[in-house]
């Protein structure tokens, strides 16, 4: 059996996946970023949208992230998230909401800086969310 890639996803409240797969891809902060056994180290940044864990030439499970980091080492692919969870547990419908709630809640804030940073930020990673969703 070839070697495979020790992988970790974890968000503040839980592990989410921890176990050995054959690739991971992630939503780098400039671009999807696949990872392999003996990938070079890196540290990026990650976008909201999913991590697909791959077994063979298949994906075996996807999970949506709202944002976080991933390190690559010689021990394997650690990702740390703001939030996460299984994308299967989503429905369009529930995505959508999540959406209007964010849009309204944006349209809701004044010129304040921090606050609306904070609610374009919500509003990204539900259309994010949504897109994942559709996909």
């Amino acid at each position: 059996m070839a070697e495979q890639l020790k992988f970790e996803l974890v968000s503040p409240e839980q592990r989410l996946a921890s176990g050995d797969c054959d690739m991971v891809v992630m939503p780098g902060e400039d671009g999807d970023l696949g990872v392999l056994v003996e990938h070079s180290p890196l540290v990026t940044l990650l976008r909201p949208g999913v991590v697909s864990i791959y077994q063979g030439d298949r994906v075996d499970r996807r999970f949506f992230v709202a944002g976080g980091f991933a390190e690559v080492s010689e021990e394997g692919c650690t990702v740390l998230i703001e939030e996460g969870f299984p994308l299967e547990d989503v429905t369009e419908a529930e995505a959508g909401q999540r959406l209007d709630t964010a849009k309204r809640d944006f349209a809701d804030i004044g010129d304040d800086g921090p606050a609306r940073d904070r609610a374009a930020r919500a509003v990204a990673i539900a259309e994010a969310l949504v897109d994942a969703v559709a996909a």
